[in-house]
Formats: C-alpha cells, structure tokens, sequence
C-alpha cells in the first residue's frame, strides 16, 4: 500500500552521475553532477568519503582475556603483512572492556592496567607507526554494554573526547547502552559536538542499533549509524540482517553510511560459500567493512575473501551509492549498484537450499542504450560480454558478483520516439526502480499503475521518485522533447517535486515547483545538438515522502 513510510524516507542526498557524452563526435565518458536542490547535510568531518574499513576485535575475542596490548599490536603487524593494509583496510579497533570499572578521582576513564600496561596511547602510537589508525569504543550512557559494566560517556562527552584526542584516537564506535531514556539524538549529537572541539578528526560510528531509526536523523550527526541489531555467525542472522539494511539505500551517502554490523568471515559459523556471499552483499550495500575474526588465526582462504580488490572498489567506489534491490522472488535477489564509471556492479544471490539460475537485464540494473556490455565476475574473475541479458547458475546460498560496463551508445531512430520505447542510458531513482508506462509504486519493479495527474490519465510515460535522474543518449541527432510532468494521483494529493530537463548539462526546461494537488504542465525542451537528455527530479524541499514524480507521453523528435 502506498502510505507516509516516515520511516524509510528521508531526502536522497547522494550525488546523482550520469553519461556526459560530448559534442566532440567521440563519446566519452565523464561524471556529471546532479544539479539538484541542496542535498541533506552529513557530518562536516572530511572523514569516511567512502565507508570505513578496518578491524574490531569483538566478534572474535569479546572480553577475554586474550583481548589485550599484544593483540591488538599483533593485528597491526598482520594488516601490513598479510596485505590488509594495501586493500584499503585502515582502523584498528578496540572494543568494549577496554577500561577499568571505574573512573579515576578526576572523572577520567582509566585504561586496564592487565590488558594495556602502557597505555591507551602507547596502543594507539604502535598502531600509527604501521601506518594505520586506531579506534577506540564507549557507550552512549551511564555504562558500556558488557556486563561488567564500563563507565559510559553519558555526561562526560566533553571530558571524554579531550582524553581520546591526548590518545591519538583516530574513530570512535559509540554503544547505545544504559543511555537512562535520554534522546538517541541528543546524546550522539552530544558526542558528535565534543569531538569537534578537539580539532582532532575523528571517525565517528553510532551503534544506536536501528532503535530510533537513525537513518532519518543521523546524516549531520555521525558517518556512519547501526541500521540494525547485532550480527550472529550464521546464515540465517546474515541474511536477515541484509534485508533489513537493503530496505534503506536512499539515506546512504558520502560520509554518511548505514552499518549492518561487522563482518563475520572466518569465524567459523558459515561455509566459504556464505562468507563470499556475505562480503558481496555487505560491499553491494555501501556498507563499512570491519573485519570480525582473529586475523592471527585466518587461513588463506579467509584472506582471500577479505582482500578481494574487485569486491573492495564496489564497496570503495567514489559515487557513494547503496546497492537497491531490482528483483527479489523465490529466493533469487538481484541487486544492482550504481558506479562512478557510468556501470553498474550487481549481485545474484541465490538465497535458496537449491542451485538456481539467476537472471537479469542491464534495463533492470537501471543502464542500457549500448551496443554491447563488458561484464567482469569479480569471484572468478572470468571476462565476458552481453547485449542485454545477464544469467548466472548460483549455488545455495552463493552470490554472483558483476561489474557491467557499457560500451558505445547507440542513438534513438529517427522520426518521433516515445521514452518509455526507448532504452535509457542510465536511470537512478529515489524509491524502487523507474517505471515504464506505470506510476513509480512501491520498490519492487511493475508494481505502480496507470499514470495519472489530477485525473488524466496517461497510458504512456515514465514513473520515478525524487531524488532521481533518467538519462538517454541523443548523439546530436534529436531537435525536441514534450512531455506533461506532475505528481501522480496515487499520492492522493501529496508529494512536491520539480522536473527539470537538461541537454548534456544546459537545463532547458524547468517545471518549478508542482505539487500533487497541481494539474500536468507541459514542457517543451530544445535538444538540438545535445549528446545527452537528463531528465531530472528533486523534492520540493519538505522531504521525499509521496514524491511520486510521472513523465507523461514524453515525446522525443529526432532527425
């Protein structure tokens, strides 16, 4: 049913690409900002521009009592030996249990004179010295979450961050435990304050757990906010926990990320095939890689899941989009992300106890109007080409993981085209994916309605979502574009966007503001000479709730 959803929805803040196709008669590639109302803020710190990659020693020692100096400077020593470091993983972090039970005279936290004899800071400047940085933990309240019962920073925000700064902290993860009933909001902004007075930069983690859905509040407060509860390792934990953090790919941006928990490959509870789907699923998502097992202990094959560079780009590329589900039936989900180079990286995953052929289209992954596709699986590494249709046999339980690339676009024929005929050269949309001849809906492909504004009804068009962007390649061969732009009627008179069009990046016409209690209006945009349409979506500036945006019998002339 089509209602608020208050809770999934918050203004898409990422930076939109599309194809750049240049009026030089060759046809290259190049990123081309959203021109867009101004995005939803995330913490102005410089720091996790793509999501976070390190190591946490929970999953793997929780408080014992191995979990002391020698471990954690025997991770750091690993992490340049055995190649972490040259992946891109850089924190090494502490957990829980790292104090004593109690402050000192002065109110300060005191670290464990057993498990770190010389010191936070010792710690900290070791792990520097590799060439890394180092992460420390609290908690949110009066105590930490461990039953022993660590002082929290509740109250001591100020004090504590000065005290982590002296230590050299490079990131803080901040629990949600014994927080006394006080706010999420205000006491990880409360953190997030005390960290800035430090001059220091810190990475800043919220571990709030999803409670308070964070994923609508959390984007100018920390880099990076839990969207779920803790991970078990195990397939069915997993998994679950993918589903729950597959649903919020609008609210992921640069410096901004949902955390669906820490990594558990190789520690025992899944088979080699369930970790890679795991690792895949976790990169598709945009999601912070923190390694979760005793790296000491790590065989190779381990290892090699953990230092897949093609897998590692995925999760690194610059864009900074989360991975949207593009079809989920019978246990075969396909996903597919956006990538800085104007391609798409895709996971299918079979999810059932059976071996399944897995298919997809580039259409569906939201790219097309190309000649041919390279396509690259990142496990195997094997190269190959399509023209539109991709199909894998997927194990139980297995992923297969695709780069796809476009090769040389091909332009629209001439005469008059309708859009929704056509294939567009890149399509990324605010909730589910674009529709053909259909309202935008809910998330899952076809399942809008007729197109209709204010009554009219339209049996031709497209359905998008702000924030969103549909992109078709024109090769300078294409004079005009009409097209009626409103707010679809299944909002029931709710929603605000404004449709803007662009050829290649000049914008040429402009809806301003509709709202879904206005008429259609209709555009006429001048193409000539353009070697890319942009038609373009943005809110209207009250969130994204109901912005259900039609481009209706758009009508494309071509010479």
């Amino acid at each position: 049913m089509l209602s608020r959803r208050t809770s999934w929805r918050r203004r898409s803040a990422a930076v939109l690409t599309s194809l750049a196709l240049l009026a030089t008669g060759a046809t290259t590639l190049a990123a081309v900002q959203l021109a867009s109302a101004p995005p939803a803020s995330a913490l102005d710190n410089g720091l996790a521009l793509t999501p976070q990659m390190g190591f946490n020693n929970w999953n793997s020692t929780h408080c014992g009592a191995d979990f002391n100096e020698a471990m954690v400077k025997g991770i750091a020593d690993l992490f340049v030996a055995k190649g972490l470091k040259a992946a891109g993983y850089q924190y090494v972090n502490l957990d829980d249990c790292w104090a004593l039970p109690d402050r000192d005279a002065a109110g300060n936290l005191v670290p464990d004179p057993v498990r770190f004899p010389n010191g936070i800071k010792a710690v900290a400047d070791y792990v520097h010295s590799k060439g890394l940085k180092f992460g420390l933990y609290s908690s949110a309240g009066t105590r930490t979450c461990d039953v022993q019962g660590f002082p929290g920073g509740l109250g001591h925000e100020q004090q504590d961050a000065r005290l982590w700064a002296s230590w050299g902290v490079d990131y803080l993860k901040y629990d949600n435990c014994n927080n006394q009933g006080v706010d999420a909001r205000s006491r990880y902004t409360a953190m997030r304050d005390a960290l800035r007075a430090t001059g220091r930069p810190l990475l800043f983690s919220i571990c709030e757990w999803g409670s308070t859905r964070p994923w609508t509040w959390a984007q100018p407060v920390g880099n990076s906010w839990r969207s779920t509860g803790d991970i078990s390792d195990s397939w069915s934990s997993m998994i679950t926990i993918a589903h729950q953090n597959q649903q919020l790919a609008p609210y992921a941006r640069t410096g901004a990320w949902n955390d669906p928990d820490m990594l558990e490959v190789g520690n025992g509870g899944m088979t080699e095939t369930e970790y890679r789907t795991h690792f895949s699923l976790w990169a598709e998502m945009a999601a912070p890689l923190l390694i979760g097992t005793d790296l000491r202990k790590a065989g190779q094959g381990t290892l090699d899941i953990l230092t897949n560079a093609d897998v590692i780009a995925v999760d690194q590329d610059p864009l900074g989009r989360q991975g949207t589900v593009v079809a989920g039936s019978g246990g075969q989900v396909v996903m597919s992300k956006p990538l800085a180079d104007g391609g798409r990286a895709v996971t299918l995953t079979n999810e059932s106890a059976s071996t399944a052929a897995v298919s997809t289209t580039v259409q569906d992954l939201g790219i097309g109007g190309a000649a041919s596709y390279a396509v690259k699986d990142l496990w195997s590494k094997t190269t190959s080409s399509t023209t539109g249709s991709l199909t894998a046999t997927v194990p139980p339980h297995g992923t297969v993981m695709l780069r796809v690339t476009p090769g040389s676009p091909v332009p629209p024929p001439s005469g008059m085209n309708r859009l929704s005929d056509l294939p567009w050269s890149s399509a990324v949309n605010g909730w589910g994916p674009v529709e053909r001849d259909r309202s935008n809906g809910e998330q899952q492909a076809g399942d809008g309605r007729t197109i209709s504004i204010r009554g009219a009804a339209y049996a031709k068009g497209l359905g998008t979502h702000a924030q969103s962007e549909v992109d078709y390649y024109l090769g300078g061969g294409c004079q005009h574009l009409g097209v009626d732009v409103g707010v679809d009627d299944e909002t029931n008179g709710n929603g605000s966007v404004d449709f803007r069009i662009y050829r290649d990046t000049t914008l040429v016409a402009d809806s301003g503001l509709r709202t879904g209690k206005d008429p259609a209006v209709h555009l006429d945009a001048d193409l000539t000479g353009g070697y890319e349409l942009r038609l373009v979506v943005t809110d209207g500036g009250d969130g994204i709730d109901y912005d259900h945006a039609d481009w209706a019998t758009p009508t494309l002339g071509c010479a």
